[in-house]
């Protein structure tokens, strides 16, 4: 490797480069990140507490919600710190690191969506076999899957990014340590890292994106074959939530991801902070909105947590 590469830093440009932005930007995302831990710990903590909360469905809910939070912590508190500094670096290590974790965590997303989808469409189109099929051995072994092969596949991906030399431009025109705005700095070939992306990269997040399909378009025969209009409803009801997050999720990745190297620009930017930081804040929302058990979880831990705070205050005084 280049002096660079092993001695320097990189310098994230960031999501604008004039002073005046900045102080608006922290702000934005300093609540955006406050929400995004509040809501998935409320999530999670809601579903440990509630014993009608204890199926798989919220099982996966809950893993889902503490992956968004290191997925967002990940990337956000070095926006945040990039933000409020004159001097906008990582150290090459630092990079690599948060590229890493980015990797993991997005795919732990992608595939634990596809375990939800699994879910669902054993609650619908097979509900006499869910407890035998959707099993705690199943969903422990489908999360470990989950992370485990997203740990090897982002370790994949880092160490070919590691090979190549940096003898350029140093400033990684990002928010953050993506795969494809470094690639962009590396005055070396590039051909294997893109082979790699085009194949082993893009059937990683299309195995479960197709999984999700599969699942659902079984999921919406089934639910079509049933009599009354109110059952096809409350089917549907169901799924919406889980839809509108994998829309969301793999909207925004297939139009970041599928598209040559070279034309990676500052619109692709704008669409990551979709996947990375919005959807990890509107998940609970989705979740509990449109969810009456989640509603009423969440409905007895505030309940809990106030009278906790009123015990506590009647003690003190």
């Amino acid at each position: 490797m280049s002096n660079l590469s092993r001695l320097s830093e990189f310098i994230l440009f960031g999501l604008s480069s004039r002073s005046e932005d900045q102080k608006p930007l922290f702000s934005l995302f300093l609540i955006i990140y406050l929400v995004t831990l509040m809501g998935n710990l409320l999530i999670i903590l809601a579903i440990h507490c509630d014993p009608q909360l204890q199926n798989p469905m919220y099982f996966f809910l809950s893993i889902l919600s503490f992956a968004d939070i290191c997925y967002t912590t990940v990337i956000v508190p070095k926006m945040l710190v990039n933000f409020l500094s004159e001097k906008k670096t990582i150290s090459y290590a630092e990079c690599l690191t948060q590229m890493y974790f980015f990797l993991v965590f997005g795919n732990i997303d992608s595939y634990l969506l596809a375990a939800m989808a699994i879910d669902r469409y054993v609650a619908i189109c097979i509900p006499f076999h869910y407890v035998t099929v959707m099993n705690h051995r199943c969903c422990v072994w489908l999360v470990a899957f989950s992370i485990t092969f997203s740990y090897l596949h982002s370790l994949l991906h880092v160490l070919l990014v590691n090979r190549l030399t940096f003898c350029a431009s140093n400033v990684i025109h990002h928010f953050f340590c993506d795969v494809n705005p470094v690639l962009k700095l590396s005055c070396s070939s590039t051909f294997v890292n893109e082979v790699v992306s085009m194949t082993e990269g893009l059937t990683s997040v299309m195995a479960p994106f197709i999984c999700i399909i599969i699942s659902y378009l079984r999921i919406f025969t089934a639910v079509l074959k049933i009599p009354s209009a109110a059952g096809k409803l409350k089917a549907f009801s169901t799924c919406s939530s889980h839809l509108t997050v994998v829309t969301l999720f793999y909207g925004s990745i297939s139009y970041v991801y599928i598209q040559p190297l070279s034309s990676y620009t500052v619109k692709d930017r704008i669409a990551t902070i979709n996947y990375t930081v919005l959807t990890s804040m509107l998940n609970p929302f989705i979740y509990s909105l449109r969810n009456k058990d989640m509603k009423r979880g969440l409905e007895k831990l505030i309940n809990k947590i106030r009278y906790q705070m009123g015990k506590f205050s009647s003690t003190k005084v």
